[in-house]
């Protein structure tokens, strides 16, 4: 039994993709009529989420998955692991998730996370880059690496604002206020706000585009989960945030209030941004990920690959819903079929489910390949 917690707008696609595979599902929302409009033509089996009723039916092998709030993360995993369940969610692996391991591993289940879009997607591309870079003629620990990976929701058709909300505008706000550490030029940067690292990215798409970007959370330790070795002479590691140009600009004010606004003053402009820059019903979405390994050897590059993704709202909904929740459901099957060991991890590294998730996001996505720089 697969136990879906949450049908916001990044959830549907995938839960969909699960019940029309005839997979045995059980639906739990916060509101049962927002739910039963998002999969009530499929399924009956809805319930209002409520922790204590989900406990009390939860049975040893089921899946249980979180696309609620970030806080609920860690007490479904903590419920999982007592019941000799699994978990999986796409959100980064928080320090109090990743302590759940040594009982995870107790009870052979797997807490998965990180199996989205970003973080998730970016992830195979890097583990499918790194693969491919060690099997090259031009593989040497001695080279020089960089890497860099960008991911954007965007407005397929620009606005003033250069930005539309695909999600929680106070989410939104409030990561502006995280603050990043990345490498740069061979050292350690480190910025407190996104603004003050903005850089320029010109990405290999078709035709070539240039977008705003900034380092976003602590890409450092993905040196060692995407198998960077300590010898090696990294010039550039970062995990960012793509914007459209023009976007630092049209968010000065915000800006501005942001750095000093309590919760219920973020709040009120969260409010305000939505009711202005929200998207129009059938208004399509737009996504852009681009993931680049580079080595060069004496100032040259020798190895430069990059993994590219453009996507857009369709008839099928919106790109981001579908590119964060369907590799979701990737990962469920994958846990089902005992294909991902016991334990906290993220999303897989193994070459046979790198090759296959990538494979089913070539459907989800009108554009994605990876070209050769060099």
């Amino acid at each position: 039994m697969i136990h879906w917690c949450g049908t916001g707008l990044s959830a549907v696609p995938g839960l969909r993709r699960l019940i029309e595979a005839g997979h045995d599902v059980t639906v739990w929302n916060r509101t049962e009529e927002k739910a039963r409009d998002a999969v009530g033509d499929l399924t009956d089996n809805i319930r209002v989420f409520d922790p204590t009723m989900l406990k009390e039916v939860v049975e040893a092998g089921d899946v249980v998955v979180s696309m609620l709030p970030a806080t609920w993360h860690v007490p479904l995993a903590e419920m999982a692991v007592e019941q000799g369940a699994h978990f999986v969610s796409s959100s980064y692996i928080a320090p109090e998730m990743r302590d759940l391991d040594s009982a995870a591993k107790a009870a052979g289940v797997s807490l998965v996370n990180e199996v989205g879009l970003d973080p998730g997607i970016d992830h195979l591309m890097a583990h499918d880059l790194m693969r491919a870079y060690r099997e090259s003629d031009a593989f040497d620990p001695e080279n020089v690496l960089s890497f860099h990976s960008y991911c954007g929701g965007l407005p397929k058709h620009a606005n003033a604002f250069r930005y539309k909300f695909s999600w929680a505008p106070v989410g939104v706000l409030k990561a502006l206020r995280s603050p990043s550490r990345s490498i740069r030029q061979f050292s350690e940067l480190e910025v407190s706000r996104p603004w003050d690292a903005l850089g320029r990215y010109d990405a290999p798409l078709d035709p070539p585009e240039t977008f705003e970007v900034y380092p976003n959370r602590d890409s450092l330790p993905f040196m060692a989960e995407y198998g960077f070795e300590p010898g090696w002479k990294v010039k550039d590691f970062v995990r960012g945030t793509l914007r459209l140009n023009g976007w630092a600009e049209a968010w000065k004010d915000v800006f501005a209030t942001v750095e000093t606004a309590d919760d219920a003053a973020l709040e009120e402009l969260a409010a305000e941004l939505l009711a202005e820059n929200a998207y129009e019903e059938g208004e399509p979405d737009r996504v852009v990920l681009c993931v680049s390994l580079e080595a060069a050897k004496d100032g040259v590059p020798v190895w430069h690959k990059t993994w590219v993704m453009d996507a857009w709202g369709d008839a099928r909904g919106n790109a981001m819903g579908r590119l964060v929740s369907v590799p979701v459901s990737l990962a469920i099957e994958a846990v089902l079929a005992r294909e991902i060991p016991a334990g906290v991890s993220a999303a897989p590294s193994d070459p046979k489910l790198v090759g296959r998730f990538l494979d089913e996001v070539q459907v989800l996505a009108q554009r994605l390949m990876r070209v050769d720089q060099v």
